[in-house]
């Protein structure tokens, strides 16, 4: 990779009823290895699993030309409460279909059928790419290491989300 990386800016939002910034080990599991990466932390944000909660907040971001990245962690499960992909899905502008079906198929090495249970998504929405990963640290890890680190690389080829989130790219959406 001669040709250097073109850091991303990106906003991360955990989806708890029980964690705050000391607890929060998802989302700052997320901003260590994004910020280890070469990429800047935009903002970061916990909020209560609540559809509209999330939902104005990632709106928010999305509307903001200064996030090019939005990843959320927590809420795509089914327990009651779950409601990340209610949330968010509806902002999206194009879905990222095979994120999911890739996160599953790496977390089934991991934790086997229990993966089954992650509804997480990627999509794009007005030149932003939107993550939602699940609540642990280590699917937020898994999801990092085995596709984001790559995928968030202007320098990863064939093809990457990062180009189509920089103007200069000519990709931008």
């Amino acid at each position: 990779m001669s040709e250097p990386m073109i850091p991303l800016s990106m906003a991360v939002l955990t989806i708890s009823d029980t964690r705050n910034e000391a607890t929060d080990r998802s989302g700052q599991a997320l901003v260590e290895r994004l910020t280890s990466a070469g990429h800047t932390l935009h903002e970061k944000r916990i909020v209560p699993d609540d559809v509209y909660r999330i939902r104005a907040v990632v709106a928010g971001w999305i509307a903001d030309p200064d996030v090019q990245v939005i990843l959320t962690t927590g809420g795509t499960g089914f327990t009651g409460r779950d409601s990340t992909p209610e949330a968010v899905s509806v902002l999206l502008d194009k879905r990222i279909e095979g994120f999911g079906e890739l996160f599953r198929h790496l977390s089934w090495q991991e934790i086997g059928s229990s993966t089954v249970q992650s509804r997480c998504l990627g999509g794009l929405a007005n030149a932003t790419v939107v993550f939602c990963l699940p609540g642990s640290t280590g699917a937020c890890r898994t999801a990092w290491d085995g596709i984001l680190a790559e995928q968030l690389d202007s320098r990863h080829k064939p093809c990457n989300f990062a180009n189509l989130v920089i103007p200069e790219r000519g990709q931008h959406a």
